[in-house]
């Protein structure tokens, strides 16, 4: 019996056909090739993003609480959690609270932290150790950072408090007053955010050609007209990353808060976090709770997006 080979061997056109097929297979292999490499990547990601997000999802469409998964009866109720989310006004107030610890922290954060980013450009003696303590702040876990704010803040012995009432300047317990819980919390995570802010944006800085500023002073431009025509506009695609960053990790700062003030005192700092980890663990709403994460996570998406769409408007200006 003639085997496939001889087949081949005494087929017309039968070793070009051979020859084909093999470099078809050899073809299909190095175009696969790729997506094995990365298919460890995609099955972690799958594992630890995507299922956690889909499962929230689910989640946010059942009546889930701790009666109906202790029965395993938990129904699909649509969009109903979403919408009591809504029309909570805890939910109403806890996103209010966000938006203005976000906008406080993002505008004191970035401006203090391009100052110190402008006081670096030029290095000096000393400067990287300084450097290197101001970052300590940064890499310092959130609960470690309330922890230690805390303590400064506390209004019978803390630090802070001591030392304004020594200067004259009255009695203040920042963290059990409504009123200046808010900014004790932003205070805090300013400090956080300003190593962050001077991190990015002093390799900007740096970037930026000397001789401009040399061509601009001959010109007779003083410091502010330099920084003004010269440094903000070379800068604004870093300063675009930063603060879209910026407001990501913001909005969703939960341990810093959660030690430092708990959300209160009268949910003066319950911020959406906060909002999400009292429905979800402290009264077990776990599905609206879900809903409100899942709110939480498209207003981030928004962001990136507006993000994405302001940075292909830079590159194609």
């Amino acid at each position: 019996m003639a085997t496939a080979g001889d087949q081949a061997r005494t087929l017309p056109g039968g070793a070009s056909a051979a020859r084909g097929g093999r470099a078809s297979w050899k073809w299909r292999r190095r175009a696969v090739a790729p997506y094995l490499y990365i298919a460890p990547a995609i099955v972690f990601l799958a594992a630890l993003e995507l299922y956690p997000i889909a499962y929230n999802v689910k989640t946010s469409l059942t009546d889930l609480n701790v009666g109906t998964y202790l029965r395993g009866t938990a129904e699909f109720v649509g969009i109903d959690n979403y919408t009591k989310v809504l029309g909570d006004e805890a939910f109403q107030h806890s996103v209010g609270v966000s938006v203005v610890f976000t906008a406080a922290c993002i505008f004191l954060q970035f401006f203090i932290g391009l100052a110190l980013a402008l006081f670096f450009v030029r290095p000096f003696p000393g400067s990287g150790t300084l450097r290197a303590l101001l970052v300590i702040g940064w890499l310092l876990p959130g609960v470690v950072t309330g922890s230690l704010f805390k303590w400064l803040l506390d209004g019978d012995s803390g630090v802070f408090p001591y030392i304004v009432s020594s200067l004259g300047l009255g009695e203040h317990a920042w963290l059990t007053s409504p009123d200046g819980a808010l900014w004790a919390a932003v205070f805090t995570n300013v400090w956080v955010g300003i190593p962050f802010n001077m991190i990015l944006l002093l390799p900007g800085l740096q970037a930026i050609p000397h001789s401009l500023y040399e061509a601009a002073s001959i010109d007779g431009a003083n410091a502010w007209q330099r920084f003004r025509y010269i440094t903000w506009p070379l800068l604004r695609p870093v300063t675009l990353s930063v603060l879209v960053l910026g407001v990501i990790y913001t909005f969703k700062v939960f341990d810093l808060i959660f030690v430092l003030t708990g959300g209160g005192p009268v949910d003066a700092t319950t911020v959406m976090p906060i909002y999400i980890y009292d429905v979800s663990l402290k009264f077990f709403r776990f599905g609206e709770g879900a809903a409100a994460s899942t709110l939480l996570l498209l207003g981030m998406l928004v962001v990136a997006s507006v993000y994405l769409w302001l940075a292909r408007r830079e590159e194609s200006a």
